[in-house]
């Protein structure tokens, strides 16, 4: 049985791709890299950068998915998770963010990029007030 049944292949190359302003947050661009398409919703993944001079307002959130991953590519951010602290990832770090964790992202640097991976690619996010 393949286990390409529900799969297309894709590729998605940098110099090709354009980033969008259109996203969950008006402080970073993002560039799809074709997975939602291609897996027909249940996965997504996109690059995520900084829109330099633009700072993050702190916003205490959780989202309604499976399976949320991070790899920072280029720069650093700051996260913190609720019962976690804060967090400084780098390039080269990751972080898995369990369903439902209450996050949020405190500031980055003007050159940050990371990859972002969910399951599935369309989900919702509450805004979880201050903490």
């Amino acid at each position: 049985m393949s286990t390409w049944k529900n799969q297309a292949f894709v590729i998605a190359h940098a110099d090709s791709g354009t980033f969008e302003g259109a996203g969950l947050r008006p402080f970073f661009e993002y560039r799809q890299l074709g997975i939602k398409e291609a897996t027909q919703g249940k996965f997504g993944a996109h690059v995520i950068r900084a829109v330099p001079g633009m700072e993050s307002p702190g916003t205490w959130h959780s989202h309604d998915l499976d399976f949320q991953m991070v790899y920072v590519t280029k720069g650093w951010v700051v996260f913190e998770y609720e019962g976690q602290g804060e967090h400084t990832l780098r390039a080269g770090s990751s972080v898995l963010q369990p369903p439902g964790i209450v996050h949020r992202e405190v500031r980055h640097s003007d050159d940050m990029e990371l990859v972002e991976i969910t399951s599935p690619a369309d989900f919702t996010t509450q805004d979880e007030g201050a903490k």
